[in-house]
């Protein structure tokens, strides 16, 4: 980790940010002269399988709002524990989103392989024109058992009937041939014992 993102905020951080209640519930860190307000729906408890939306609300010193279109950010999604420079298992695009009182910060939808804890680890540089220090923050989150899951056995046993019903036409189709081809052979062994039979009497 480049930049050392510190987990508390100094006095002069709170004076600056917005002293609004929804900010200081969400999960905050400084690094530099950057500070990121973190949160993922639903409610901080992502589950495996299903998509959840991260946002980093990233201010610069002085409380003004950092958007996506001034951050050249990237965001990266480890399992825990992971070894430093191990690839990541997910990196999600980043959009711009626009909630609560912030306007354009960075964005993703994440879908979780599996429950477990993993790490959320953004980290960007300011574009041509945006005075901010380069950073990186890394935030860990618990992600919980799906639903998802409780679905496989109902996908195995649907996958069952369809081969069972496949196997049951087969047969009934098998079943259905066989008496209309003996009939077919028994009328031509008849024909041909007749027409013996008929030369015969000749």
């Amino acid at each position: 980790m480049s930049h050392l993102a510190k987990s508390y905020l100094p006095l002069t951080w709170i004076l600056l940010l917005p002293l609004t209640t929804p900010v200081l519930a969400h999960n905050i860190k400084v690094s530099g002269n950057v500070a990121a307000t973190f949160h993922i729906e639903p409610n901080h408890n992502p589950k495996a399988g299903e998509p959840s939306q991260a946002w980093f609300a990233l201010t610069h010193q002085g409380g003004t709002i950092i958007p996506l279109t001034q951050c050249n950010c990237k965001l990266a999604v480890h399992t825990e524990p992971h070894q430093e420079g191990e690839a990541p298992v997910l990196e999600p695009a980043l959009k711009s989103l626009s909630t609560e009182q912030y306007q354009g910060i960075p964005s993703a939808e994440i879908i979780f392989p599996k429950a477990g804890e993993y790490e959320l680890e953004i980290s960007g540089k300011p574009r041509v024109g945006a005075k901010f220090q380069p950073f990186e923050f890394s935030y860990t989150v618990t992600v919980l058992t799906g639903s998802s899951s409780s679905l496989q056995p109902s996908v195995h046993h649907d996958n069952y009937v369809a081969q069972k019903n496949q196997t049951a036409d087969a047969t009934q189709k098998a079943s259905s041939f066989f008496p209309t081809t003996l009939i077919a052979i028994i009328c031509g062994i008849g024909t041909l014992w007749a027409l013996r039979y008929l030369r015969k009497s000749r």
